[in-house]
This record gives C-alpha cells, structure tokens and sequence, in this order.
C-alpha cells in the first residue's frame, strides 16, 4: 500500500507507511491518504481488539517496513478494555473508548503510533521530536504513549485556560522526555504553529519532528479499529448496520469511522456531534466549507475551527458527494450540554462528559423527531475528568479511574508561551 498527500496529483505514486508514519504530513503540507481503498473482508466479532485490528490493518500495511511487526504492534498497543453500555429502551448503546490510561479515545492512537515509530527507529538515529498541539486530551494520549520512550522527546502545546483544570495538570505530570507549554491563545492558533513548524525544512532537519496529532496515519488508521471491531459486534447482535454519533472537533475521530464504511464495514448513518463551533453543521447546511476563529466552551476538546481533517473529507468524499453520503451534523451549546448530562443521568443513571453529552443531545434529538434506530453513541473521555462542569450538575463526586488519580497527584509544570511561531522555534531548537 501507497500513501499520498491530499494535495497531490492522483497520479503520483506515494511512499510506504513507514516513510508516511515518520513525515508525520507530507512536504506539500498535506495529510498522508492510502493511494486506494481496500475491500475488507468480514470481521469475527468474538476476536478480541487486537486481532480484528491485525486483520483490519493488514491491507494497510501491505508492502511496509512494518508488515512483520503488524501482530505485536497491535498486540501491545490495542489491547484495551471496549465495552459498550445499554442506554434506554429503544436498543441505543454507548461504545466507551476512554477505559485507556489517560481516560479518553485517543490513548488507542497514541500508543500504537508510538509502537510504530519505536519499531522503525535505527538504534543510532538522533532523539525524535513529537510536536504536537492539544485542544484537552491528544496531549496527554501521546505524553502517555511516548513518556520515558528511549529516543523520543514530546512537545505539546495546549491554549492556556480552555482545557480543563485535570486535563492542564495532566499535560504537565509527565516530566521527564515530555514538554509542556501553555499557549496564550487559542487551539487554533497552538494548531498553525504546529503546521508552521512542519513547514520550516531548516528547524525539521535540524530537529527531526514528527507529528502525533489527527494529521497522523500513525492516529486515524488505528482508531479505525475500534469502529471496525464494535460496528461489526453490534450488526452480529443487532442483524443490521451500525448507526453512529461521534462528537468530533478535528474531525480525526470521525474519518476514522468514515473510513471503516469506506472499507466495506456494517455502518450506516454517521452523526457528526459539534459543540458551538459550528463549522461543519454550517458545512451540511450551506454546502460549502469555510473555517473560522474557535469559540471556548464546555466540551473543550472539539473547541476546534478549522479542522486539520477536512482535507481528509474532502479526498474521501470529493464535489458534492459527501452530501449525499449518510452524514449530517448538528451543533450543541453550553446549556444544551448541561441540560444532557443532568438528563442522561436522570433517565438512565449514566454519566457522560461534556463531549458525549453533545451525542448524547443530537440521540435525543432523533428520537423527539420519531427516529427509531438504534444507535451507537462514541463516548471519548471520562466524565471525571471534567468534574467542574459535571460534577455541580449531579450534585456529587465522579471518581477518577485509577491510572488518571495517579497522575492527579503528581506535581504538574507547563511554561508559558506567546501565539508566534518564532518562540515555539526558539523552544524546539533549544531543546534539541
């Protein structure tokens, strides 16, 4: 299998996964696709995780550097807990994907890239950089994934003030190979100087930087998985295939489900849960993709403007056929999302955090509208790692799972940062 750049012409032919995992994004500052879409054959849904991922992966590594290590890297970085929890009457399920080791979906992706890129290191290669820019949880995923990883160093950018207060004190417990800065400014603006410096030749030579954001294959192809293992679960049980509602903001969750229909997997309908940054509900209504400025709000991690992942759906779904694909999406605000968490727990003593809660709205949404499907809801972190906004509405303490209290009680340091470009360069060289 071939990798290409969004941007690229169809015809040109690409590099291997390897070449593409290590780019991080291509030189033309596209994101790295697969040059063709595979037909994947039947999953066994009573396999574990990682042997569905082995198989679903398999056509994706095809021809890599690392096609022989496809067993043991899905073997040491997928093996995590997937259960799917029955909410209501009506057959609707939550798929929770945040039983990882820093509560939330993006642990699956981290890890596995950070397998990927450990097994293609030469033992004499200089200390790899991971850049990466965090609107709440990304940033923790891959300190966790990378932390003490012989030959890695991580750099994470996060907008001082819109994550939560557990997920700032969690992006700077790691210590050690992992750094930490709080950026005056937005997720966007974190996100621009991040592409900036993938785009600086000069400072990617000299620093040897890799990305571990959505942008990566290293985080979309696996995450895939999960979609493709739970999907094929719940068509076995349910006879038919799967709806989804995904709360997305970069828009890297979202493709990952995209990707597994793409591929011939049993889903169907693909909800696309937003918070009030509205970019891609307004994409649906008006036919036509404009990023803007972000706005902060409760589900902080999807507070995101202008995706990254769009170039990804627009190559998946070129002109106009992605309006006619399956796919909607719905905006949900602040007052919306505590509505929902104190009515999810009212109705099905379920505690959902801010970013399931914008999912768990657009449910109630369908069914108010007569909707009766059944529907696979993606929950992407714990709730308690949100506790000043969950805990007040349920009048009472989330426990945090034990890997998440741990790091709570380290101490925890990030350095401050302008919103320029030169500063994050100034830092990257420095610590290099």
């Amino acid at each position: 299998m071939r990798y290409r750049s969004t941007r690229a012409a169809a015809e040109q032919p690409g590099i291997e996964l390897g070449a593409a995992l290590a780019a991080g994004l291509a030189d033309d500052g596209g994101l790295y696709v697969p040059a063709e879409l595979p037909n994947i054959a039947a999953i066994d849904p009573a396999l574990g995780l990682p042997a569905v991922a082995e198989h679903w992966l398999r056509p994706f590594f095809a021809d890599s550097t690392l096609a022989s290590a496809l067993p043991q890297l899905c073997a040491q970085a997928l093996d995590l807990p997937l259960p799917r929890v029955n909410i209501g009457d009506q057959g609707d399920q939550v798929l929770e994907l945040f039983h990882g080791p820093t509560a939330a979906f993006k642990d699956f992706g981290a890890r596995f890239l950070a397998a990927c890129l450990a097994a293609l290191r030469a033992p004499d290669e200089p200390t790899r950089t991971i850049l990466v820019a965090t609107s709440g949880d990304t940033g923790a995923a891959v300190a966790g994934a990378f932390h003490r990883l012989p030959g890695f160093r991580v750099l994470i950018l996060y907008p001082d003030g819109r994550v939560s207060a557990r997920q700032a004190h969690q992006l700077g417990a790691f210590g050690d190979n992992v750094h930490c800065y709080r950026v005056d400014g937005s997720f966007d603006d974190c996100q621009r100087m991040v592409k900036q410096a993938f785009r600086d030749e000069a400072l990617r030579e000299r620093c040897s930087i890799t990305s571990a954001n959505s942008i990566s294959l290293g985080r979309l192809l696996p995450q895939a998985t999960y979609y493709a293992h739970a999907c094929a679960a719940h068509s076995a049980e349910t006879g038919a295939d799967c709806n989804l509602i995904i709360p997305t903001g970069n828009l890297g969750n979202a493709l990952a489900a995209m990707l597994v229909r793409a591929c011939g997997g049993p889903i169907d309908r693909i909800v696309l849960a937003s918070n009030a940054n509205r970019v891609l509900p307004d994409l649906f209504a008006q036919q036509r993709y404009q990023g803007r400025p972000s706005v902060a709000t409760l589900a902080n991690a999807m507070d995101v403007g202008d995706p990254s992942n769009y170039e990804r759906l627009a190559w998946l779904y070129p002109g106009d056929s992605l309006f006619s694909a399956g796919i909607e999406a719905e905006a949900v605000d602040d007052q919306q999302i505590r509505q929902r968490i104190v009515r999810c727990y009212q109705d099905f003593g379920y505690v959902a955090c801010p970013h399931t809660a914008c999912a768990l709205e657009l449910l109630a949404r369908k069914r108010e509208r007569g909707d009766g499907h059944r529907w696979l809801i993606a929950a992407t972190a714990h709730p308690a790692k949100f506790e000043t906004v969950v805990e007040p509405l349920l009048e009472h303490g989330v426990p945090p799972p034990p890997a998440l209290a741990a790091l709570l009680a380290k101490p925890s340091h990030a350095d401050p940062l302008p919103a320029d470009y030169a500063a994050l360069r100034a830092q990257l060289i420095a610590i290099s």
